[in-house]
């Protein structure tokens, strides 16, 4: 289906340019001629395409629960794919945290990226209960589970998985291919819609998805068990939290306080690795980090559609405002953690001692809670924001400029004799 998709697509666009050079008449004010010219289908056909393509290939999931049904899993991967098409940004920060984690796993335990990946996506499990197999403290406690894993081949561990390079290679090629028809249609002054806008800044995130992801396996659906049928079950202390900011942290951070893998049969969906390890607080913050670059990234792509043309000058501002807020919001969440993270860094290295009594007490303790603060305050405004975004790139489309109609001529970038 994908396939058929991109080639569809890449199809109807090269056959619109192939043979014909851009019509006198077909200008960036005026489009007459039909083989100069795109339709409002289109327009819309290749942003859905590219997101679609994207989208699909982009996520990777966590390895199911076992005697999970199809369309369960589907639900399942629909709902992430929804995530991925509305907060991206949330998918590149997961996929950061996890790629991290992947390395620490790797290094500690002198085993393969790809193996670093399969743990913390829940592809091992115990043989008694089918627990996931997902921490170090388990790897640590149990050396059979780590001579296990290391008779598994990395190559037999990706030919579980249901993508390969070719497979998104070829939504790298369409994401591509559509940021060079908008570099083109900018070239020649003409106008971009703003769905193209945020098509491409959607594609350019899921660039670093890709890059992020590209030695975890795709859309495993059956875990690898370990170990012995007689083998002990672990018992981890249960931490409670109050429920409305349980969520928030899972999606955020991926701090699970109350999972247990021994009462569970899977991995939950942002799971990376238990909060109580002492490498957990850095790699939140590197994924913060990436968090925030990629969402200002983000924000400043839809701000390059500035001064595009707008139905109504409400319409304008309310674009202008809404992706300044997408592209500074993802920067102010981030610099309170990021300032915690340099100065408790800092101090620990001038003085231990200072570090220990003063600043892991009260002065973290603080900053802790002015960064929620911070989020729950900027959180509904970015949400809001996102949301103006999303309405306003649909409905601007009942009016769209002339230029916005002429394909490009693709022969005035081929050198001429």
């Amino acid at each position: 289906m994908l396939l058929l998709l991109v080639i569809t697509h890449l199809w109807r666009k090269s056959s619109h340019a192939h043979g014909h050079t851009l019509h006198p008449r077909a200008t960036a004010d005026h489009c007459d001629d039909i083989n100069s010219c795109r339709r409002l289908f289109d327009i819309v056909w290749g942003c859905l395409a590219t997101i679609f393509a994207c989208t699909w290939v982009s996520v990777h999931l966590n390895v199911p629960p076992p005697n999970q049904s199809r369309l369960s899993r589907f639900g399942r991967r629909l709902r992430m794919m929804f995530l991925a098409v509305i907060a991206p940004e949330l998918m590149v920060a997961f996929a950061a945290r996890q790629l991290w984690v992947a390395r620490l796993f790797a290094t500690e335990f002198e085993l393969s990226l790809t193996h670093g990946f399969f743990i913390s996506m829940g592809g091992f499990v115990s043989r008694n209960g089918h627990h996931p197999i997902a921490t170090m403290k388990q790897l640590e406690d149990r050396p059979q589970y780590l001579e296990d894993i290391r008779q598994l081949e990395a190559e037999d561990i990706m030919d579980r998985s249901k993508g390969d390079a070719l497979s998104k290679g070829v939504a790298l090629a369409q994401g591509l291919w559509f940021a060079t028809q908008c570099l083109a249609r900018v070239s020649q002054r003409l106008s971009v819609t703003e769905l193209e806008v945020a098509t491409l800044g959607f594609a350019v995130l899921n660039v670093f998805i890709w890059l992020l992801w590209w030695y975890k396996p795709l859309d495993v659906d059956r875990a690898v068990p370990l170990g012995t049928d007689e083998e002990d079950l672990y018992e981890f202390e249960l931490v409670p939290r109050r429920r409305y900011l349980r969520l928030l942290g899972e999606i955020l951070i991926g701090e699970y306080t109350d999972y247990n893998p021994t009462s569970s049969t899977a991995v939950p969906s942002f799971w990376s690795m238990e909060r109580d390890h002492t490498a957990f607080s850095t790699i939140v913050t590197v994924s913060h980090f990436t968090e925030g670059l990629v969402g200002t990234i983000f924000g400043a792509i839809y701000c390059a559609a500035w001064n595009a043309s707008f139905p109504s000058v409400v319409e304008m501002w309310l674009w202008r405002s809404s992706s300044l807020a997408v592209a500074t919001i993802p920067a102010v969440m981030v610099l309170i953690p990021a300032w915690r993270f340099l100065c408790g860094n800092l101090i620990r290295s001038i003085s231990p001692g200072v570090w220990k009594y003063y600043w892991v007490g009260r002065r973290s303790e603080t900053l802790s809670t002015l960064a929620w603060v911070v989020v729950i305050v900027f959180s509904p405004i970015y949400i809001l924001a996102r949301i103006c975004l999303l309405v306003l790139q649909l409905i601007t489309l009942r009016d769209l400029p002339p230029g916005a109609f002429v394909d490009v001529d693709w022969s005035g970038f081929l050198p001429h004799t």
